[in-house]
């Protein structure tokens, strides 16, 4: 079950992640709760500090792939890193001297946003260079189990530190544990890791990437059905903190405990991926199944009538939840060519959280007309169908056919060739 942690880099990384994702957890609860307080408790602002935070991946996170492709993705990291721990410390100062004004946290919102932008596409194509393919599911699957270890954790404390410290100090600790991430990746050894070489400088790189991705039906499925299960189901960073204050009338430590909850669910989904991940390769037909699941088991958590059973429900729901994200992560970096990962996940990078812009203020909106359920109905709702409609066409297509390998067979050859006449050229010319 843990093979990829045979790799020392992998090694390092993993645990620096461990501790940086519990800091991070403890700053996303306190940031939410902090937006909740200084807007009298106004699920429209919470709405908008997602929104702003999940806004700079439409703009920068397509971009932020062709630079991983380009560039040393381990040092890439450390700025990455450095700046979003800049962003808690300068939050958490603010927050302590009792300066922190609603604007100042949307701002820093904003901020945090474009260092979040680059962060995904480069981490997710880092992996597959420090554990090559033999263990990338492995791998995929172990930062699955890491980040929701983190998301148990993290919550736990965060609301315990809220009640007895407030907000500030939270977001101190978050800016300390991110220095353990640095520390790591300095730390590894660049001869280890499995690079592929990398492209040259050139315009339409990105163009190239979005071509290639055109050109294989069976992830852009993936990625549809990624889309609307992210944009409108995976929304729990509002709606839990909403449904702890406005529907059940809890305080930050019951916001926390619902957030537990639902981490020790997509915790126990994440181990049962690692324990997969050495069985067998993702399948479509899991992938389906898990966003179909994940959907029906949203509404039902939306109607449960007490605290308790909301807690309870969030459980199987989060198991389904990561049995759909874990499943789709692996089969968009194993069906990618290692030269256009880097691209090709930033563009799902950007299909899972740039639709945050518009289903966090959906969300918000919803709950303040419909109440705090509404929002886990409609996205399960919608998270449901979206894997009805997809199944559908994989049956009807049969899968990835025949003739979907052979354009992208056909893509790979003429790239090839492509290449071969660039260096041809560039030999005449010397």
């Amino acid at each position: 079950m843990f093979g990829s942690l045979r790799v020392r880099n992998y090694r390092l990384f993993a645990s620096g992640q461990v501790i940086s994702n519990v800091g991070t957890w403890m700053q996303r609860i306190a940031q939410d709760w902090l937006v909740l307080e200084l807007s009298g408790y106004d699920p429209v602002a919470l709405g908008i500090a997602a929104s702003l935070q999940f806004l700079p991946t439409l703009l920068f996170t397509l971009w932020a792939g062709v630079l991983a492709d380009r560039h040393d993705k381990r040092r890439m990291l450390v700025v990455v890193q450095a700046g979003m721990a800049a962003c808690a410390l300068v939050l958490g100062t603010l927050d302590l001297t009792g300066l922190v004004q609603l604007w100042q946290v949307y701002a820093l919102c904003l901020v945090f946003g474009m260092f979040t932008a680059v962060d995904p596409p480069v981490r997710q194509s880092f992996v597959g260079e420090m554990v090559g393919k033999e263990h990338l599911t492995n791998a995929v699957a172990l930062n699955s189990s890491m980040f929701n270890l983190a998301r148990v954790v993290g919550p736990a404390i965060a609301g315990v530190m809220i009640i007895w410290t407030g907000t500030g100090w939270v977001f101190l600790v978050n800016a300390l544990t991110t220095v353990a991430v640095i520390v790591n990746l300095v730390r590894m050894n660049p001869a280890e890791l499995y690079r592929q070489p990398r492209p040259a400088s050139r315009r339409g790189q990105l163009r190239e990437g979005l071509r290639y991705v055109r050109g294989r039906p069976d992830i852009l499925i993936v990625l549809t059905m990624v889309l609307f299960v992210s944009t409108f189901a995976f929304t729990f960073f509002t709606t839990l903190a909403i449904a702890a204050a406005n529907v059940f009338h809890r305080d930050a430590d019951g916001y926390g405990l619902l957030s537990t909850m639902l981490a020790v669910g997509t915790l126990s989904g994440a181990l049962l991926a690692v324990r997969r991940s050495t069985k067998s390769r993702p399948s479509m037909g899991l992938l389906v199944g898990a966003a179909f699941t994940f959907g029906v088991l949203e509404v039902g958590t939306g109607l449960m009538p007490t605290y308790l059973a909301f807690g309870l429900a969030l459980i199987p729901t989060g198991i389904a939840m990561i049995t759909f994200m874990t499943t789709a992560n692996s089969t968009i970096q194993l069906a990618t060519a290692p030269e256009m990962r880097g691209r090709v996940m930033a563009l799902y990078m950007l299909v899972f959280v740039g639709g945050n812009p518009i289903g966090a203020p959906m969300t918000g909106w919803l709950a303040a007309e419909f109440g705090g359920r509404a929002p886990f109905v409609v996205g399960g709702v919608v998270a449901a169908l979206s894997a009805v409609v997809c199944g559908v066409v994989l049956a009807r297509r049969g899968g990835v056919t025949v003739r979907d390998r052979m354009r992208t067979a056909r893509w790979t050859r003429g790239r090839a060739r492509r290449n071969q006449a660039r260096n041809l050229e560039r030999a005449d010319a010397a």
